[in-house]
């Protein structure tokens, strides 16, 4: 088995600011994926499939971290930071609810 971490990280945006919530997420692509431990780390949005009708936030983060540490290091990371403190955490922020949930196939 690997030490791979994988992060599902979802978002749902405000009424009416699904673009600039995708397009600030999508920003933060370049340097995560410049990251030591990166392995992937892809911006997706939600289609309607009808093999695929559960239910999940809009817009979604699939990632893979080489490690725990990697994965937590980047978590940690000032963009990072400053991206929940201001658009998740703060009441003027973009993001209506937020969920990030990490995996390991060991």
């Amino acid at each position: 088995m690997s030490k791979i971490l994988y992060c599902i990280a979802q978002f749902t945006p405000k009424n009416g600011k699904f673009d600039i919530l995708f397009e600030t997420l999508k920003a933060l692509e370049s340097d995560t994926l410049r990251e030591d431990g990166c392995l992937s780390y892809r911006l997706t949005k939600q289609i309607q499939n009808k093999f695929a009708e559960g239910t999940s936030m809009p817009i979604v983060f699939n990632e893979s971290w080489a490690s725990v540490e990697a994965f937590e290091k980047h978590c940690q990371r000032k963009g990072i930071v400053d991206f929940f403190e201001k658009e998740c955490l703060s009441k003027d922020g973009l993001v209506a609810d937020y969920n990030v949930t990490a995996y390991m196939d060991e």
